[in-house]
C-alpha cells in the first residue's frame, strides 16, 4: 500500500503537466482554478490520510519487529513484539 502511494506522489506532477498541456491545446489557459483547487484538497487529503496511517500503525519504540512466517501453510503476519527493559533482560552468564 505504501509503495502505491509513493508512486502516486511520484507521478502527481507529471499528471498536473499531462493535465495543462491538453487544456492549453484545446485553446485554453489551463486548467480552471476549480479544478486545480479540487486537485490540491485531493492531494492534501491523501497526505493526510497517508500520515494517519502510519502513526496508527507504528510500534512502539521498545517494541521488536518479528518478520511474517509460513505455520502450518499459512504465512502469519509480521508483527511487533514488546520486549522487556534492558535493565530487565536475562544476559548469558560466563
Amino acid at each position: 500500500m505504501i509503495r502505491l502511494a509513493e508512486l502516486a506522489l511520484f507521478l502527481a506532477p507529471l499528471a498536473a503537466y499531462i493535465l495543462w498541456r491538453v487544456t492549453v491545446t484545446r485553446g485554453q489557459q489551463g486548467p480552471s482554478p476549480a479544478l486545480l483547487s479540487g486537485i490540491l484538497v485531493g492531494l492534501l487529503g491523501f497526505g493526510a490520510g497517508l500520515a494517519w496511517f502510519g502513526v496508527r500503525e507504528r510500534f512502539a519504540a521498545s517494541a521488536d519487529y518479528v518478520p511474517a512466517v509460513l505455520q502450518d501453510g499459512r504465512v502469519v503476519q509480521g508483527h511487533g513484539l514488546e520486549s522487556a527493559p534492558e535493565h530487565m533482560r536475562t544476559r548469558p552468564g560466563p
